[in-house]
């Protein structure tokens, strides 16, 4: 078995938030259509995962109110086209808002089928599945 971390390039991400319990609510069922897990618990934060914490929610360090970075999203690895619109609509129905429907993006190569969602507290994240085949 090869080690996780041999698997790896970035070791985690974190967001901020403002309301931890609401951001707990709304990732922990869109995640898991993914199949990552909430893997870690704290006061001031949680963290999903496939068995090891790689997305983290957290109350900022220095206490100050969370905000979202323009031009930052973070995109998170579908296994099918129906994850990908699973993703999108659970997403939506939890609150957070529309910022690209399913579907290809052209200009992302033929492989790319994803959606794009703002979160409720202002981040952007995304689901996508490469199609890739044999040659």
């Amino acid at each position: 078995m090869i080690e996780h971390r041999l698997l790896r390039s970035i070791c985690h991400a974190s967001v901020g938030t403002n309301d931890l319990t609401g951001a707990k609510l709304f990732y922990t069922p869109i995640l898991a259509i993914l199949g990552i897990e909430l893997v870690s618990e704290y006061e001031h934060a949680v963290a999903y995962g496939k068995g090891y914490p790689e997305f983290w929610l957290q109350q900022p360090f220095d206490k100050k109110p969370a905000t979202m970075g323009n031009g930052v999203h973070f995109g998170f690895v579908a296994l099918s086209k129906k994850q990908v619109d699973d993703f999108y609509h659970c997403a939506i129905a939890l609150g957070g808002r529309c910022n690209g429907e399913p579907g290809a993006r052209p200009e992302y190569g033929d492989p790319y089928y994803g959606c794009f969602i703002i979160d409720l507290d202002g981040n952007r994240i995304e689901a996508s599945y490469w199609q890739v085949t044999e040659k």
